[in-house]
């Protein structure tokens, strides 16, 4: 039997600046993300700074996944693993507060609502970004990869779990399986968040 060539790709040190920069432009005017970094002029170069944390840890896993075309990125943290290193978790809140000074609590809160909500009984798959250059975004690059992501957890018998900070996306993941979870109240007059379930090998919703 031929190979299939795989469609997407794992982001390593070579890739994970052009990762970054597709996270930064994809959460540049997210719901929560742009209200949690609410300075427009600023938001893009804090973003590539937090996101970047977030990718430069994930890569320790070979889960951090980028499309054939360079154009959306999916970070996955596997089952017993952590966004971040020990190194790095030290380092987040006052790399926060110095970049966002008053308005640090916003983004604080929001991260830690979302941690809190987190399911920590079972063993899954966590989808923490993903993200499509927003010059590209339409055309189903993000969510051919989610797919692509998918196919390989459900070979391997896992659950998978995310929090959809876009509102206009709960539909889009319930079409791949993923279920309403729970909604989470973002402090501060933030949005609500819902997160999603997807159990091993789940049968996507219809359109």
């Amino acid at each position: 039997m031929d190979q299939v060539a795989p469609r997407t790709r794992v982001v390593d040190a070579s890739t994970a600046e052009l990762a970054t920069d597709i996270l930064a432009g994809a959460f540049y005017r997210d719901p929560l993300w742009g209200w949690a970094f609410p300075d427009g002029e600023r938001r893009f170069e804090q973003h590539r700074v937090v996101w970047g944390m977030f990718l430069d840890a994930a890569i320790r896993y070979p889960w951090v996944r980028m499309n054939e075309s360079g154009t959306a990125v999916a970070l996955w943290i596997p089952p017993g693993g952590s966004e971040l290193t020990d190194e790095a978790a030290a380092r987040f809140e006052p790399l926060i507060r110095s970049m966002l000074g008053a308005d640090a609590s916003r983004a604080l809160d929001a991260f830690a609502a979302l941690e809190h909500a987190h399911p920590h009984d079972e063993p899954h798959y966590y989808l923490s970004l993903l993200g499509t250059d927003p010059q590209h975004v339409g055309r189903g690059y993000g969510l051919a990869l989610l797919e692509d992501n998918l196919r390989e957890i459900d070979a391997l018998g896992m659950p998978a779990y995310l929090e959809s900070s876009n509102p206009g996306n709960v539909a889009l993941y319930a079409r791949h399986g993923f279920e309403p979870r729970a909604a989470v109240s973002i402090p501060h007059g933030g949005p609500d968040i819902v997160t999603m379930w997807r159990a091993p090998g789940a049968t996507p919703q219809p359109p």
